[in-house]
């Protein structure tokens, strides 16, 4: 039985329901309470980290809560936490790819594919994007398909319309 501790707690976004956790000081997920996978996630989390769930706050958990506050008032639009990415080497070279995506832009998915060198591997690229579990500090809302609809996103496409309606808005600017 694994000594490790995952320490997750819930936020309440203005879009939708979020777990956030951390284990050993980083964040290692900011996902959606009513993703369809919510299970397998947090099993693969589980197991990728060796470690197991509880609730409960801690000092990541709570500044993540204290950002996610800031961006959702237009307040804020990088993030200063570290983060402990629990997938394959392919998931995590794509994720940090999601990382270099401005605030306010927006990418399709080929054109992740080719920011993260793999041009022949598109759909690869776009399962590793929903296998993200760290939603808004990993930004895969900012992905779009190729003709500019919204596609493909755990916590919705409401969630994603309020994500980029807001990275958008003037008003926030």
């Amino acid at each position: 039985m694994s000594s490790q501790i995952i320490k997750i707690v819930r936020y309440e976004a203005p879009c939708g329901s979020m777990l956030l956790g951390a284990l050993c000081g980083r964040l290692c997920m900011c996902d959606w309470l009513d993703r369809a996978d919510r299970e397998s996630v947090d099993r693969r989390l589980a197991a990728r980290l060796d470690a197991v769930m509880e609730y409960g706050p801690s000092d990541v958990t709570l500044h993540a809560s204290q950002l996610l506050d800031g961006y959702f008032a237009g307040k804020i639009r990088e993030f200063d936490l570290p983060l402990l990415f629990a997938g394959t080497d392919f998931q995590k070279d794509v994720w940090k790819c999601l990382l270099t995506i401005p605030y306010g832009s927006v990418v399709s998915y080929s054109g992740l594919a080719r920011l993260a060198g793999r041009t022949d591997a598109t759909r690869a690229v776009a399962n590793a994007v929903g296998a993200n579990a760290m939603s808004i500090f990993v930004p895969c809302h900012r992905i779009i398909g190729s003709d500019g609809s919204l596609i493909g996103y755990a916590g919705g496409l409401a969630a994603k319309k309020h994500l980029l309606a807001l990275e958008n808005d003037p008003a926030v600017r």
